[in-house]
Parts: structure tokens; sequence; C-alpha cells
């Protein structure tokens, strides 16, 4: 569940204004009974989940009483997953949650923090809670005794729009409040320690003529920070929008990396590089298993529905996802055993030392523009010219067999990589270039994928052969896929063009 909130310092004698005057009409004031909330946080011995921003707590009084909070994209806004469990012993699942942040270090009390919180819940005329402000008196405490005191207000949005929560700030801060960051309670009773930096260094700007080194360091941290951020919501099986899923982003954040290692070689130690992309592959090949098994399921759904005027056996295309379903589950399972092993936790312990301090050759002091063109030529001339094992993407014969469009499609893949890694550094062309990569890698992404599912719904159908809607069904669907990849071989040439135009690759010669 997403959480969103305002934080508001105030003074002692701050007087909370007369919301009733501000709110839009229709909307009342609800004051609630006060209550007293005890909060215990764990955190390891350096408080990495604090610094992190990121919070494991045991409130008494709660139906749900131990609460994870975890950062999201917004300022103010978190992920906050809550499940039962004895006040000593956190539970498993949300001790997995912050593996991340905490990788694998003892987690115990950090800080026990007492609140007198009186709210007032904004209702409209149908009883839907829209926003909750609380005003909270708290206390830190060493057991019986108070360490220190602070006074603050919250704003929390329920079912309500974003301006009710710009309405309310205007009204706070009229009256004295101060905004300011987003600090929760436990950081700021943990003090400065809390607040330093945390372990994970974010990709953070380039300078203005940055180093070769520097945009290898850059791209590391944001692959990275892609990668661990998604390890939660994976856990969490969290969608991440309205057409992607946390498997695919954090399998991209492998991918990427393990890409990005590859093409800056020759700036980084091999002795360095070369174990984190043994062990990313692992994790991206576990991920992979769960990510096709997602990809299928959606395509199934979508290809079945492909044609209003021919519709599909209803109940041979559910007998199909139920086999899909079964894959999903056991690869999903395959993930979880993946994400609680002791392997996986020692990469994220080697993955967030990489943010830190990435291990440099001396060619990596050298100016960015120097260098950079001449490592990203590599995949591109490989995508482009070929080898012996793989057509070169100019040459690709339309009437290949769909191997070799795969190859190619790996290849592009690895172009495209290449070229996202310097195009924010470079700029022009190189950004063209890379736009202009992803819609060719589209096309040679839906190639494969038509592909894919053409072979599995038939290879599905074989596996009972007496289900005769089933292998029809099956029949049917395969077609509708034969024709998506004659579709994408169709569009590929004028794609190839305008990627591959001079304008665009002169940079990369």
């Amino acid at each position: 569940m997403l959480e969103e909130e305002r934080k508001y310092d105030v003074e002692p004698g701050f007087a909370l204004p007369d919301l009733a005057t501000v709110v839009p009409d229709g909307v009342r004031v609800v004051r609630m009974p006060p209550v007293t909330l005890t909060a215990s946080y764990l955190d390891t011995a350096d408080l990495r989940l604090a610094r992190a921003g990121v919070s494991l707590r045991h409130r008494k009084g709660d139906e749900l009483p131990w609460t994870v909070k975890l950062p999201a994209d917004s300022p103010g806004v978190r992920h906050e997953v809550s499940r039962q469990g004895r006040p000593k012993s956190p539970p498993t699942e949300l001790v997995g949650l912050v593996t991340a942040y905490s990788r694998g270090a003892e987690l115990r009390p950090a800080v026990l923090v007492r609140t007198v919180r009186q709210a007032y819940e904004l209702r409209d005329g149908a009883d839907r809670v829209l926003a909750e402000i609380a005003d909270d008196a708290v206390q830190v405490r060493d057991g019986k005794q108070v360490r220190s005191t602070f006074r603050e207000i919250e704003v929390e949005r329920k079912e309500g729009g974003p301006e009710l929560l710009d309405v309310l700030e205007s009204a706070l801060t009229a009256a004295g409040a101060r905004a300011g960051n987003f600090v929760p309670k436990h950081v700021r009773a943990l003090g400065p320690a809390a607040e330093a930096a945390p372990d994970l260094v974010p990709a953070g700007e380039l300078p203005a003529r940055p180093s070769a080194g520097d945009v290898v360091a850059a791209a590391v941290r944001r692959g990275v920070g892609r990668l661990l951020g998604h390890d939660p919501l994976v856990r969490l099986r969290a969608p991440v929008g309205d057409d992607d899923t946390a498997v695919h982003q954090m399998r991209v954040g492998c991918r990427r990396l393990r890409s990005d290692l590859r093409t800056f070689g020759p700036l980084v130690r091999k002795a360095w590089a070369k174990p984190l992309r043994d062990e990313l592959k692992w994790l991206a090949g576990i991920l992979g298993l769960a990510r096709d098994a997602e990809v299928l399921r959606a395509r199934l759904s979508r290809t079945a529905a492909a044609d209003p005027l021919g519709p599909l056996d209803a109940a041979a295309v559910r007998r199909i996802d139920a086999v899909l379903a079964a894959r999903h589950e056991a690869a999903l399972a395959a993930v979880d055993e993946a994400l609680g092993s002791q392997r996986y936790r020692d990469l994220v312990e080697a993955l967030v030392d990489a943010t830190r301090a990435p291990q440099l050759t001396d060619r990596a002091d050298a100016p960015a523009d120097k260098v950079l063109p001449r490592l990203v030529a590599r995949p591109w001339h490989r995508l482009t010219d070929g080898d012996d094992e793989v057509d070169g993407a100019a040459d690709l014969d339309p009437a290949a067999p769909d191997e070799r469009w795969h190859a190619v499609r790996i290849n592009g893949k690895r172009a495209r990589y290449a070229v996202d890694a310097v195009a924010g550094v470079l700029g022009g062309d190189a950004a063209k270039l890379a736009k202009a990569l992803a819609k060719v890698q589209d096309l040679l992404g839906e190639h494969q994928d038509a592909a894919v599912a053409a072979q599995t719904w038939l290879a599905i159908a074989e596996q009972e052969p007496g289900d005769h809607a089933v292998a029809v069904t099956a029949g049917r669907l395969a077609e509708r896929e034969r024709a998506a990849v004659r579709t994408a071989r169709s569009a590929f040439p004028a794609a190839w063009r305008r990627a591959s135009g001079k304008r665009r690759t002169a940079w990369l010669r």
C-alpha cells in the first residue's frame, strides 16, 4: 500500500487553525479520540535502515502491529506493509522486505518513540475519509526516561485528491507550521547518525566535464539502485505501473548493469567486474523465468481477444492459462528462494560496495567524450555487421529462421544499453540514436515474444493430445502470433534505416 503524507514542524505552543473554515464545501472535520502510540523501531547497529529512509517497527495497540515503510519515487510517499506478529519477533516476511537495505545484518531495537496523537479526519458527504491530520506530541524514550521531545503535524492523504493537501498546507503554514524535508519520527528521534548518507550511493549529477570513470560510476550506481529498489516490490508481488511489474524492472536492472560492465570493460578491473557479471547473470536467469511466464500470460489474454469477430473457445483459453499460471507460481517460488539465500545477500553486499567504490583502471581518468564513443562503437558494429554466427542488422534476411532474428535482437539490446549509458553525457546524436534504437528493439522484442508464444501454445496442446478444443485454440493462437511475427519483420527495415542513418551514427566512427 502506498502512503502519502506531509510533515510540519511546530512549536510546543502551536495552535491548530480552524480547519472547518478552509476545507472545501461538503467536507467536514471530525475530531477523533486522542490515542497514545508506543512504537519500537528495529535497525542495524550502524542504522542502515534509517539512513536509507526505511523503517521496521512494532507499535502497540495497532490491529497489525508490525509495519515496514519503504521509500517510493516521490518525497513523502512510501510503501507501507503491515502484518501480525509478537512484539519481539518481527515477521519473517517483513525482515525479508528490508534485506536490500540491512544486507542480512542483525536487526535490534534502535529507538522507542511514544506519541500522544490528536487526529482529525476530513470526511465528505458519503463519509469517505479524504485526509487525516495528526497533531503529535512525541517523546523519545530510554526505558522510563524521556530523552527528548518534539511536536509535529502529519497530514496523510486518504481518498482525497492532492489538491486537498495543498489547501491544508497553506492553512498550516499560515498558522506558523514549518514545511520542510520529509523526516520520519524515528529518524528525528535517532538524531544526526540516522540522517547520514545511505550505504547505497545514488548516481547523482555528473560534473560539467566528466571523466570516463565518472560515467562508469554513475551507470553502476543507477543500475544497482534500480535493481535493489525493486527487491521489496518483487517480494510483495507489487505492480509498478499499469503495464509493468517489479520482476521485469529488477531483471532489467540486472541486464543493464551486466551490459554496462561489459561495455565499459577497458575502464573497470576485470577481476572485480567478472564476478559481479556472473552473479548478475545468475539472478537475471531466475527472474527471467518468472518474467517469461508474466509475458506469456499477458500475451495469451491479448492474443485471444485480438479478433472479436473470431472469438476463441474461452474454456480452452482458461485451460492454457492454467498451465502458464502453474509455471508462473513455480518461477516466483524460485525467485523467493533465491532472494532468501546467502548467495543473494552476498551479491547485495557486493553491489552496494560497487556503488561506493567501483574499481576502475587508469584509462577511466580520460575525458568521457574522448573514450566513450570508441567503447560504444564495439557493440554497435557487432549489431550492424554481425559475424560468422550472427547476421548484421542491415543484412537480416526477411525469411531467416526466428533464431537468427533473436540473435540480432540480443546484439541490438547490447548496443542499445551501451548507447543509453552514454547518451546523457554525449547528448545530441547519441541521444537521438538511443531513441531510434529503442524503437528497433521494440520491434525485435515483439518479434521474439510472438515467436516464443506461438511455440508455447502448440507445445501446451501437445501435452494434452486428447483435448481437441485446446488443440484447435492453440493452433488459432499460433496463427495470430505468426501474423505478428510477419508484421514485425515487415516494419523492421524502415526502423533500422532510421536508426542507422549517418547523422545519428557519425559520432561512432
